[in-house]
């Protein structure tokens, strides 16, 4: 069957993992994933050839945000999961369709399987590969991965009620053009710069999201210790989550601490009134392996980047909700109001011991756009005295790779009369210096 995926800065000799992702996941895993991305696609034909009024069919434009969502590196590794998710878009995409007359579609549009080992089959004749040319395909996958990250952020936005029709229908249409084979590179550039555009569109959705919901982030020390209580870790970067896990949690005798990507939540005001929001546990994604262990707690995953564990006793202490999914680990779903309900979660957490303590201190961060303006005063008089001389953008995605010293070298060899603006998980590499 074989599979291929470079969607991500770890794929196998810098080209492609071919036999199993350098993340974990397999070539099962990986090949439904193309399958559902084809799905999806299919989808998006049917409602651009259609001209189909999004706006009424909002549960559909949900669940193709966790379709594409799902297949995002390390966010969820549950071949059933997926193949599950498949027949449900199907089931969408075949009743979309029958309100179609006299429109031609592509195979994504039409295609029909009945079981696992039929979307195998399938899948292994549509994935990144099936484009022959290798310009045309490098700018569709560029495409689609920006459109993967869209849907992410358009989840999470959803998630706290901020909906941007502009931003689905735009999804619609630049997954309907990945399909559309009289498109040449001119035109699949300038959709690649408008998905870039609406890259930043619906980042500015999300932060409207964020901060009405829990206000702007501000200048906070984070501990980085650990207190002699039982605990819960929570990753990924879902605030809705956080908040649902710290209400349940509270009065209850167990502490939650952030991981990796959830680290920015302590910046937000409306997180600062539980008293059992403990902290920050570890450092970047890729250290897990052996933090999680440490950690003793369960492991609640809203997002990527989940570790495929060692361990089973880490593995027993893994939860997922959302897109994330991991097989044999308990996946929490939420109800018709989006509740979702983590008892099981603080029940166990109950029952084993408080977390090891691998650092002691803080970190201080919540420098956000808001935070900055307010200083903006201070910050033009320090530029003006020569207090600081330059400004450095550090942004992306740290990896498990020995060459990633470069981050922390860099930041070593700045003068102190220089600042850091950082984004991303590549921050661990010099934030505790």
């Amino acid at each position: 069957m074989g599979m291929f995926c470079y969607q991500c800065q770890e794929a196998a000799g810098g080209k492609g993992c071919t036999i199993r992702g350098v993340c974990g996941k397999t070539e099962e895993v990986s090949n439904l994933q193309d399958l559902l991305v084809y799905t999806v696609q299919g989808i998006s034909e049917i409602i651009v050839k259609g001209k189909i009024d999004t706006s009424k069919y909002p549960e559909l434009n949900r669940e193709v945000l966790n379709s594409l969502f799902i297949t995002i590196t390390n966010a969820n590794f549950d071949g059933e999961a997926i193949a599950a998710q498949i027949k449900k878009m199907l089931c969408y995409r075949d009743d979309l369709k029958k309100s179609l007359t006299g429109v031609t579609l592509s195979d994504a549009a039409n295609f029909q399987v009945s079981d696992k080992t039929s979307m195998l089959d399938k899948a292994s004749a549509v994935g990144v590969l099936a484009t022959e040319n290798e310009d045309i395909r490098s700018l569709q996958q560029l495409i689609i991965y920006g459109v993967k990250g869209m849907a992410a952020y358009a989840e999470h936005a959803s998630n706290l009620g901020k909906v941007s029709p502009e931003i689905t229908d735009f999804i619609y249409e630049a997954l309907a053009a990945t399909l559309d084979t009289s498109l040449g590179a001119n035109e699949l550039v300038a959709l690649t710069l408008k998905t870039g555009e609406y890259g930043v569109k619906v980042m500015a959705l999300l932060d409207e999201a964020n901060t009405s919901r829990f206000g702007n982030p501000e200048i906070t020390e984070v501990n980085i210790g650990v207190r002699n209580n039982p605990a819960i870790l929570i990753s990924g970067h879902d605030l809705n989550d956080l908040e649902q896990l710290l209400e349940q949690t509270q009065g209850t005798g167990v502490d939650v601490y952030t991981h990796s990507e959830m680290l920015p939540a302590h910046y937000y005001p409306a997180f600062k009134k539980y008293e059992n929001f403990a902290g920050n546990y570890g450092n970047a994604w890729w250290k897990q392996l052996t933090e999680f262990e440490s950690f003793h707690g369960p492991i609640l995953f809203t997002t990527n980047c989940i570790v495929p564990p060692r361990s089973e006793e880490v593995r027993n202490r893994l939860f997922t909700t959302g897109s994330a999914g991991y097989p044999g680990s308990k996946h929490i779903t939420a109800d018709a109001d989006g509740k979702k309900d983590f008892s099981e979660i603080i029940a166990l957490a109950k029952t084993l011991p408080a977390p090891d303590e691998i650092e002691t201190g803080s970190i201080v961060g919540g420098f956000a756009h808001n935070q900055v303006l307010a200083l903006a005063d201070k910050v033009i008089d320090a530029v003006k005295s020569g207090a600081i001389k330059k400004f450095f953008v550090m942004a992306g995605c740290d990896g498990r790779m020995n060459s990633r010293s470069y981050y922390t070298d860099f930041a070593e060899k700045l003068p102190k009369d220089t600042v850091i603006l950082t984004a991303g998980c590549a921050k661990y590499r010099y934030n505790k210096l």
